[in-house]
């Protein structure tokens, strides 16, 4: 098949370049929205067409199985297209379905089904499966060709029985999961066990190193690999096997990885060996029709937590390229054309990325028109954050016949921050989706804590018991369990009933007798304060005397930290709740706050199949985009984070994931911070992020819940509808209105809310306002408060 003559006739200058590169190393820096999956994509089907290369000698590696996915769909659809130019003379959409699937067909046994792509695990698995049985590694462990391949559960498992049991290591200071991460690490970072135990110079350290060793023999013996065994041995079997690797060099004659500035350094060692075949001098490199095509962008790389390496990408000149200036060189392209965001949108993503050392110049380009400006918003707290996003959300879907609910995205910097805004979709019955993980609700911390408050306000809950009673563990394991409940079921009683009696326990627990009593003994303490403690002060005891956030400090993870910070986002709720409902002392209880939890996590009212607003952590947002996006929680500490502030390069990164958030916008952003923010049950102050600063004011327009609803924060105007039209501009605080049932009000502290009864004492009204932000009713004297009736 040859390509028609229009082939490449609509791609823009340096995409055209980048594709029609032939042999030779070549990096492709693409800028947000720029292409670059296009490039890639045609770049393998001009390889193929152009060129003549069998597809079976190309190897593409994408950083997910989607990528991959959508790559070969591309690259179907474009040959797809091509033949019915060629032999019908039409255009691929307008053939009848049948002819399109027949082509869809043909291409895939021509082209697609012998090309390898797909990410650098499923490929070099692929090639262990081919070749593991010529492996050795340092202890003389071999592999066969039919190796299991553990997932995380599997490997936490092993770990754990190597610590607990065959060690006997104190599980608290050696807990299975922290050291599980620091093996992937050591293996990602490309250490053997004896390697990594020459670099350890404490005694944790050197105790790790023992537990790695021990756990790649148990590996062995079951025949089976973890996640990162799939990247650092193949790259240990080229190292050591001259014939192998000499193999895969000739047969990946063109290599393309896509997002290089994420890959870690086990990985840039296995392209560096199939691009090189192990040479090490640069000056005997043969690229005689053969390429190294990578692209990527150092201002998106975000992912150090997996010991991902953006200067993999800055050092691609010096180690494969000419090492040339940027305007001079044959072997960098930059990708500079954005075709995904409005101009003011880019123009705040290039003024904010340039405060970053550690990058490779470059500058987003629009194609777009400038479009309206960014919405900077100063709320109260996160309550009335949350308020005004969602509330925004509503007012541009009903207004906007072009928009629905999946137009939408919310992103954040921890997943905690997702609670308040969770809340009021659930109340609006708006469907939402969080992406790359739970609803706040269904997070197991959160379950795990709420079971605990279920307990202590139920104990005849055996379900949640049972979830809580070796969580964390206590050393009361299911067969102890099981006893307990059969008892219970042969008594006609609940567990508790047995749980509660130390007699019984002592009697059918065995040496986990200890255990269920002092589990007992904290179920029972609570309940005699239930009654009395108010409700922060119970939960925040609950909490403590569980043991859950010591045991998770004691874990020392990033997943470990994320669980306290939501933890922490529970307790939150539980002070908001109290007080809002401080007027009613009655519904401020532990069973009507459980209540609320559950009402706000029942979504069986939301259509399956619906558009959703996405909520997702900044780090999930990656790669996609939206046309409204709303950038939450712009605060120092917060975004970026406490740890990287004193830490330069960890604040580039934070800025760079700043970036990446901005960057996911087509239409519209906006941009939030809080004055105060709740954390753990106390309300902060809290300073708006550097972050804001580096902004270009005169692209930024702040938002005030007043008559004009948007205030230029420099010099010009934008225009913007509010809801609804205050009926006076002189300000707050009018008290000669005729309040009625049913009047929408202003009141300057609580916001916009609507009146639900009237008071009249001789000379003196009051009225019952329902606040927005707040979910609750106030009762306010109009002639004192700052009150404003509202058209």
């Amino acid at each position: 098949m040859t390509p028609t003559s229009n082939f490449l006739s609509h791609l823009n200058p340096s995409q055209r370049r980048a594709v029609e590169h032939f042999c030779g190393p070549l990096l492709v820096v693409a800028g947000a929205g720029s292409g670059k999956t296009r490039a890639l994509t045609f770049r393998i089907a001009n390889l193929i067409l152009e060129h003549r290369v069998d597809p079976e000698n190309i190897l593409a590696v994408t950083f997910t199985n989607k990528a991959a996915r959508e790559m070969k769909e591309r690259i179907q659809k474009l040959f797809a297209e091509q033949m019915a130019i060629q032999e019908y003379g039409e255009k691929y959409d307008l053939l009848p379905e049948y002819d399109q699937v027949k082509l869809r067909s043909r291409v895939y046994r021509m082209v697609i089904k012998d090309m390898w792509c797909g990410t650098f695990h499923s490929l070099f698995s692929r090639i262990l499966r081919l070749d593991i049985d010529k492996y050795q590694d340092e202890n003389g462990r071999k592999w066969d060709k039919n190796f299991s391949i553990f997932d995380d559960s599997d490997a936490h498992s092993l770990v754990k029985e190597i610590v607990t049991k065959q060690l006997n290591l104190d599980d608290k200071k050696f807990e299975p999961k922290s050291v599980r991460y620091a093996i992937g690490n050591a293996k990602n970072q490309g250490f053997t066990p004896k390697e990594f135990a020459s670099e350890q110079p404490n005694y944790r350290g050197k105790i790790i190193a023992q537990v790695y060793s021990i756990y790649q023999d148990k590996l062995a013996e079951n025949n089976a690999l973890d996640f990162d065994d799939l990247i650092l041995i193949p790259t240990r079997l080229f190292q050591q096997n001259e014939p192998v690797l000499d193999y895969w060099h000739r047969k990946f004659q063109h290599i393309l990885v896509d997002e290089y500035q994420d890959t870690n350094r086990t990985q840039y060692e296995l392209i560096r060996l199939l691009s090189t075949n192990g040479e090490t001098k640069k000056n005997k490199w043969s690229w005689d029709n053969r390429s190294t095509f990578v692209v990527g962008d150092a201002d998106q790389s975000i992912y150090s937590f997996r010991q991902a390496d953006f200067t993999i990408l800055l050092g691609f000149q010096d180690d494969f390229g000419d090492g040339r200036e940027d305007d001079n060189t044959q072997t960098m392209v930059k990708l500079e054309e954005n075709y995904r965001s409005c101009e003011n949108i880019l123009e705040a993503a290039n003024q904010l990325i340039e405060n970053n050392t550690q990058r490779i110049d470059k500058i987003l380009k629009p194609t777009r028109s400038a479009g309206e400006d960014i919405c900077l918003f100063k709320a109260d707290d996160e309550v009335v954050e949350a308020d005004f996003v969602i509330n925004q959300i509503r007012q541009l879907e009903a207004e906007n016949p072009d928009l629905n609910w999946g137009c939408f995205a919310i992103l954040y910097r921890t997943n905690a921050q997702s609670r308040p805004f969770e809340d009021l979709l659930v109340k609006y019955q708006i469907p939402y989706t969080v992406v790359g993980g739970f609803r706040f609700y269904d997070r197991k911390e959160i379950k795990d804590i709420l079971a605990y408050l279920k307990a202590v306000q139920n104990p005849a809950d055996a379900v949640n018991i049972q979830r809580i009673i070796n969580t964390p563990r206590r050393g009361i394991g299911k067969s102890t369990i099981d006893t307990l409940v059969r008892a219970a079921q042969e008594l006609g009683t609940n567990l508790w009933e047995i749980l509660s009696d130390e007699t019984s326990v002592n009697t059918l627990a065995g040496r986990a007798a200890k255990s269920v009593n002092h589990f007992a003994s904290i179920i029972k303490k609570w309940q005699a304060e239930i009654e009395t403690m108010p409700v922060t002060e119970l939960v925040a005891g609950i909490i403590e005397d569980s043991g859950y956030v010591q045991d998770l400090h004691n874990q020392g993870t990033d997943e470990a930290e994320d669980r306290i910070q939501n933890i922490q986002a529970l307790y939150n709720a539980v002070s908001e709740f109290q007080e809002e409902n401080e007027e009613n002392e009655e519904s401020v209880t532990l069973q009507k706050f459980l209540e609320k939890t559950s009402l706000s996590s029942d979504l069986d009212n939301l259509k399956e199949g619906d558009a959703a607003v996405s909520l997702m952590t900044l780090h999930a947002s990656k790669g996609l985009e939206f046309p409204v996006v709303f950038l939450v929680g712009l605060e120092q500490g917060l975004f970026p984070n406490y740890r990287s502030m004193q830490d330069p390069a960890s604040l580039e990164e934070e800025r760079r994931l700043c970036y990446v958030g901005i960057t996911r916008a087509q239409e519209r952003l906006f941009i939030s911070h809080a004055r105060e923010r709740r954390l753990y049950g106390s309300r902060e102050p809290a300073l708006r992020s550097q972050f804001l600063d580096e902004l270009p004011t005169e692209l930024v327009a702040n938002y005030h819940p007043s008559r004009k609803g948007y205030v230029k924060s420099a010099a010009g105007g934008i225009s913007a509808r509010t809801s609804r039209k205050t009926s006076f501009e002189n300000g707050f605080g009018d008290t000669n209105q005729n309040w009625q049932v049913g009047d929408h009000v202003l009141h300057k502290t609580f916001g916009e809310g609507e009146i639900t009864h009237v008071f009249d004492a001789a000379s003196k009204t009051s009225v019952a306002i329902k606040f927005l932000n707040l979910g609750s009713t106030k009762i306010i004297d109009p002639r004192v408060a700052q009150l404003q009736k509202m058209d």
